[in-house]
């Protein structure tokens, strides 16, 4: 059964969903994306994701001709049409139909589409035996130059990171800014554990705020479990006792060895378990 995508308005065939050529998208990836989780048919923190879409659009001056509420039902309808149950929800805002120029305020008109679909980002067996990642050489945007809280089109610097991992037989890389702290992950957001206390990055070192992160952080303190944002080093992530990730598909995941140094004990530790479960169970609710 072919997928239904949500395009300007109306349901279609996902044969039938195109964009034009020159839609500044994809001329120029001018534009904003959420990634949305689907569990037990509810859109996992549908509002918050809204709102960073709409903050994203408003940080590059991109006009979203629809109001947040009208931009939820599409998603519900879209998420119905397809049957999704648990799964994943792709929600892009594009520049719009312009000209071979950069000009953006020739488009007039904001391209939105909505693809609901199953998902699975890594191999279930990687989240218990936790998984190998090496430091990425690509630095971090500038956060003059592209701001880490709009989450654009233009992945590009992602993209090369990501190469790199591949490359190096292991599914992720940690990006590091000019400064040489640690910024982000090439899709998810970073956490280390030191004797007890949780640590992660503070956006402004060049990471997106993550959906997934601020549940965590909650989730950790309910649990009485210290959290404190703060630049960290090559060398904190090399000496943690445990070590992990989150986002929006990759959810919690441990994190048991980075460029060759085996973290903690080589496998997921309890408060990276702990979150995990407390991130499922949550999800659930």
């Amino acid at each position: 059964m072919s997928l239904k995508i949500w395009l300007n308005g109306a349901l279609v065939d996902e044969a039938d969903a195109k964009v034009s050529v020159f839609d500044h998208g994809l001329l120029y990836g001018d534009g904003v994306f959420e990634g949305i989780r689907v569990y037990d048919a509810k859109i996992f923190e549908c509002q918050a994701h809204v709102d960073r879409l709409y903050e994203s659009a408003k940080g590059i001056r991109l006009v979203i001709k629809m109001s947040k509420e009208e931009l939820i039902s599409a998603m519900e309808e879209t998420v119905k049409a397809n049957g999704i149950e648990n799964g994943y929800i792709r929600l892009l805002v594009t520049r719009g139909v312009g000209t071979l120029g950069l000009n953006p305020f020739i488009c007039k008109n904001s391209c939105v589409f909505i693809i609901a679909d199953n998902i699975q980002l890594y191999p279930e067996e990687l989240y218990e035996t936790g998984m190998k990642i090496i430091s990425a050489v690509t630095v971090r945007n500038h956060p003059l130059a592209v701001p880490p809280q709009i989450k654009s089109l233009n992945y590009l610097n992602n993209i090369l990171a990501k190469i790199e991992a591949l490359d190096n037989d292991v599914p992720e890389a940690i990006m590091y800014n000019h400064m040489g702290f640690v910024a982000e992950a090439t899709g998810d957001n970073v956490f280390i554990v030191k004797k007890g206390i949780v640590y992660t990055p503070p956006v402004e070192a060049g990471s997106l705020g993550g959906i997934t992160r601020s549940v965590v952080i909650e989730l950790a303190k309910k649990e009485n479990i210290e959290v404190i944002e703060k630049n960290l080093t090559r060398f904190d992530l090399y000496s943690a006792d445990e070590f992990f990730l989150t986002g929006t598909a990759a959810e919690v995941i441990g994190i048991v060895e980075i460029d060759g140094r085996e973290i903690g004990e080589g496998k997921p530790g309890p408060i990276t378990k702990l979150l995990r479960k407390k991130f499922f169970d949550y999800a659930h609710s």
